[in-house]
């Protein structure tokens, strides 16, 4: 999913759309309730978009390092076991 469908989605999740080369512009709206989103109101959702997957990523590499942590293993050795 692109990041263009994510950030339409957090702000309008049951509006139905397309749109074409991740372009504002070309977005046709098929089911919206109230007002399109503006180009600034999707930027800001780009950028909270981008932050939510950094934060989700940090999140995983944490709860990878705990749960090796916890096996008593290193990286090293949890891709041996999976290899």
């Amino acid at each position: 999913m692109s990041d263009l469908t994510k950030a339409i989605r957090l702000l309008k999740p049951n509006s139905e759309f397309s749109y074409q080369n991740n372009d504002y512009s070309t977005i046709k709206w098929d089911v919206l309730e109230g007002d399109a989103p503006t180009q600034t109101e999707i930027d800001a959702a780009l950028q909270q978009v981008e932050a939510d997957e950094i934060a989700a990523e940090a999140k995983a590499a944490t709860d990878k390092t705990a749960l090796f942590a916890k096996l008593g293993i290193t990286p090293d050795e949890a891709k041996l076991l999976l290899s």
